[in-house]
């Protein structure tokens, strides 16, 4: 019999109530013995109404530390299974999303450069919970992990659950960044407000934050909400990698970047600080194109073991998947917005 992490602790559900059915016999009795069982009946007192349970002023965790701890147990195992034979059949069982396209492409990168390439280190040992207060669905909860054993930044995990039938799955992860710290929030046996896009009470809304921080990307300094955000090395990171991408190619053609939000990929939860937690989805698009009649490139190890081929005579297109979670301070902080944590890995490339 399977059963699912979705029980939310501290609730029980009461039975309904069994109905008694009186049936009159065909029995004949005297009118008087009639008359005294009817006035027996008419003065039994009324059994008291069933009272349902008193709904919670504020929803409860959706996991409590102990089922969190046996989910990430779960996807522990099956990401265990999936690494030692570097196949992906099996991962769907408990990963998802974002997390399951990239897991993918890494077994492929990983064979096509005979191991040079190798999956992302995941620790499957929490830290630090943060558990969201919800009764609806689909529902995330985000773990702060230890260190990983090759002592790269501790990972921001996003576990997901579609509906109340279905498993926690490791939708996607990310890196903290080096010198942040991770704002406070509540104890995971309490848990914290889940928010909607556009709530407000922020410096900006969660949905808006995101849209701002991809039009920086698209346009640095340029951009008007560039003064909304901290520097981060995330951002300065992809600047430099496309420095680097246009002076190799340019005796041969161009190269540039294209940022967009990733749609239905937003996780927001109050922090104990008045702020926001925001996690999301960036797609990023680089396309190298050859301007140079005759001219082609050859595609490095990396590339060519997702794009199944080795030179380029056209055009090259390389998906990212990233994800990026922020801290947004509360309206009127004078603060402005951190990225906490990033990711940015290849997930397909298309050579022609």
């Amino acid at each position: 019999m399977r059963t699912n992490e979705s029980t939310t602790p501290g609730r029980t559900t009461s039975a309904g109530g069994s109905r008694i059915t009186h049936r009159l016999a065909a029995l004949r009795v005297p009118a008087l013995a009639l008359a005294i069982g009817l006035t027996l009946v008419g003065c039994a007192p009324n059994l008291p109404a069933a009272r349902p349970d008193p709904v919670p002023a504020v929803p409860p965790p959706v996991l409590s530390v102990a089922q969190s701890t046996k989910v990430l147990g779960s996807i522990k195992t099956v990401l265990a299974a999936g690494d030692a034979n570097m196949s992906d059949v099996a991962l769907g069982t408990r990963l998802s999303g974002p997390a399951l396209a990239i897991r993918s492409a890494e077994y492929k990168l990983d064979l096509g450069t005979g191991g040079v390439r190798v999956p992302t280190m995941l620790p499957m040992t929490a830290q630090a919970l943060i558990t969201p207060q919800t009764t609806t669905w689909p529902r995330s909860e985000l773990v702060v992990t230890v260190q990983p054993d090759n002592l790269q930044s501790p990972r921001l995990l996003i576990l997901r659950q579609d509906g109340p039938r279905d498993q926690y799955k490791l939708w996607g992860w990310t890196r903290l960044l080096a010198g942040v710290k991770m704002p406070r929030t509540a104890d995971p046996a309490l848990g914290s407000p889940l928010l909607a896009p556009g709530a407000p009470g922020f410096v900006s809304t969660p949905q808006d934050v995101v849209a701002h921080y991809v039009d920086v990307l698209s346009h640095g300094t340029a951009s008007a909400y560039a003064n909304e955000f901290e520097p981060d090395e995330y951002r300065t990171g992809l600047a430099s990698s496309l420095a680097l991408l246009q002076q190799g190619l340019s005796q041969v053609g161009t190269v540039a970047d294209s940022y967009t939000v990733a749609p239905d990929e937003l996780v927001s939860m109050g922090t104990a600080t008045g702020g926001a937690l925001v996690v999301a989805g960036i797609t990023t698009v680089t396309t190298a194109t050859v301007t140079v009649a005759g001219a082609s490139f050859t595609l490095g190890a990396t590339e060519a073991a997702l794009a199944g081929a080795g030179d380029v005579k056209q055009s090259e297109t390389i998906t990212w998947s990233d994800m990026v979670a922020f801290y947004v301070p509360p309206s009127g902080s004078g603060q402005r917005v951190t990225v906490l944590a990033a990711e940015h890995q290849r997930v397909s490339v298309a050579a022609k």
